[in-house]
């Protein structure tokens, strides 16, 4: 039996990850493992790490910036920030988020996928939104820019949400999972579903074609992401069910790093303490 704690690290192909290959990663049933950065630094760490998929999350606004928001996160500050975490990678694909109001209409929208992508090196974004957000993902998704549909809970409507709270549950479970349906035909090329009962989360992955990746949607999705910041306790306050500290058992950033990537490929992360029903 090997005693190499990080097989994946031996495992994956050193040439830069594709929406091709997440697409064979889910029909093989190998977990994508994916992480937010904010900077070239976090970016090579998690790229060392053998994190697949890099989100430049408009978290930023809470993790770095400091708000109790994503809300007054900027179109500048997205640009900037992926530009320079996308310095900082080699293999793991990058995907970006479109801030709030940055898409109110299609037209706005592909504005700001082509700075994302044009300015950022973005290679695909990520915007917020269930049925509503269809006609735009149609838009963007015809005109070359890949796309990730983001469902569940939404950051962005905290105070239309009055907190961040569960998402799915009861009636609300099947609107959900017609909205993935509906995203996916649109063009979605992978959906994120985050803070939503765990049976929810297998359910709607069974039925897509697309991968979808889960924060706080139990074990079954096709792969998990996590705040860079949560897996190494620097987030300051209370931490939501979700989170994992992986500094916890590591001696270092990049042990840490290399353990939570090896946690979600083996499926040893998340644990039923992690996910709701």
């Amino acid at each position: 039996m090997s005693t190499d704690p990080y097989p994946h690290l031996q495992q994956r192909d050193a040439r830069p990850v594709t929406l091709s290959d997440l697409a064979r990663m889910k029909s093989e049933g190998e977990k994508i493992a994916c992480l937010t950065a904010y900077d070239a630094s976090f970016a090579a760490l998690e790229d060392r790490a053998g994190v697949d998929v890099v989100l430049v999350g408009d978290s930023l606004g809470m993790v770095v910036q400091g708000h109790s928001s994503t809300v007054p996160v900027t179109v500048d500050d997205m640009v900037y920030h992926s530009r320079i975490t996308a310095a900082g990678l080699g293999r793991a694909f990058l995907m970006t988020d479109l801030p709030f109001l940055s898409y109110a209409t299609k037209h706005d929208a592909l504005a700001t996928a082509h700075r994302l992508m044009g300015e950022g090196a973005a290679q695909m974004v990520k915007f917020e939104g269930g049925e509503i957000q269809a006609d735009t993902v149609e838009h963007l998704s015809m005109r070359g820019v890949p796309v990730c549909a983001h469902i569940g809970l939404q950051p962005q409507l905290v105070h239309k949400l009055g907190g961040f709270r569960v998402q799915g549950r009861g009636d609300a479970a099947e609107t959900m999972i017609r909205d993935a349906k509906l995203l996916e035909e649109a063009g979605a090329d992978m959906i994120l579903l985050e803070c939503v009962p765990a049976a929810l989360g297998a359910e709607i992955t069974a039925n897509a074609g697309v991968p979808v990746i889960g924060i706080g949607a139990g074990p079954d999705t096709d792969g998990q992401i996590l705040v860079v910041y949560d897996i190494l306790g620097l987030s300051p306050g209370r931490k939501p069910r979700f989170v994992k500290n992986f500094m916890d058992d590591a001696g270092t950033l990049d042990a840490a790093a290399a353990d939570y990537v090896a946690a979600v490929k083996d499926g040893r992360y998340p644990a039923p303490e992690h996910a709701f029903s």
